[in-house]
């Protein structure tokens, strides 16, 4: 008889702490870097700026018209 309540009580979770999965706590978020201080002035470099003799020739200048013409009626 011992038998069969076993079989009529099916299987049950046990209960004893010992069985238990131990609770985990999640650590701290990580703490946030420092922010790159925008109140400080760089220094221009000390042998100055480099100045590129023709400058034309590496940039194109677009007239000011002709430069919307071309924005406004290129696909993206």
């Amino acid at each position: 008889m011992v038998m069969k309540l076993d079989i009529e009580e099916g299987c049950r979770t046990p209960k004893h702490s010992g069985c238990r999965i131990p609770v985990m706590v999640c650590p701290p978020a990580p703490k946030k870097k420092p922010g790159v201080n925008s109140t400080k002035k760089r220094v221009p470099p000390k042998n100055g700026y480099f100045e590129h003799p023709d400058l034309e020739l590496i940039f194109r200048v677009v007239p000011s018209q002709q430069g919307k013409a071309l924005i406004s009626s290129s696909k993206f």
